[in-house]
């Protein structure tokens, strides 16, 4: 059984100006400058159609050097960690539904998370439901639990810049 994930946030933009701030190209770009660690990048976004509308995919990467890792987790992994984070939106009525994977380089695990943009009146709530699992026998759950915290941290700062985004770009 792994570690929860649950975030939550409201923005006040319309739902195409809050996709555009969670999934453009010039918005992550920005974002994983200011957020992303270490070796941080954009390694793919495309926006294809389907009956639905728009549906955004993009691939991006996260560094932590070794010497931020709490001393358990540097026990357990040499070196910087790489996060591989790949994410899909797509127009579900008048909303957006999204999954998100992401691996982390030597670990055993994945987290996985289901993500929503729904309009709420003038705002857009943006909600985060996942699940951080880690297979090391003894020392998982210790990991997951670190793991998923610093997921609802990076999620809260996310939630910040798409605030600033939101209030320079819409």
């Amino acid at each position: 059984m792994g570690s929860r994930i649950e975030h939550r946030a409201e923005f006040s933009a319309g739902l195409a100006a809050v996709l555009a701030a969670v999934s453009g190209e010039d918005a992550l770009r920005a974002r994983l400058k200011e957020l992303g660690g270490d070796n941080a990048a954009l390694l793919s976004h495309s926006v294809t159609k389907d009956t639905s509308g728009d549906v955004v995919r993009y691939e991006l990467q996260h560094g932590i050097a070794a010497q931020r890792l709490p001393q358990a987790v540097q026990a357990l992994h040499r070196g910087d960690i790489i996060v591989h984070r790949k994410q899909v939106w797509q127009r579900s009525g008048d909303a957006y539904a999204g999954k998100v994977d992401v691996s982390v380089s030597g670990v055993p695990g994945e987290i996985g998370a289901q993500t929503f943009l729904t309009p709420r009146g003038e705002r857009v709530e943006f909600r985060t439901s996942g699940e951080v699992t880690v297979r090391i026998p003894l020392f998982g759950g210790k990991i997951e639990e670190f793991v998923a915290q610093q997921v609802t941290n990076l999620l809260a700062h996310e939630a910040d810049f798409t605030t600033s985004w939101l209030a320079e770009h819409a």
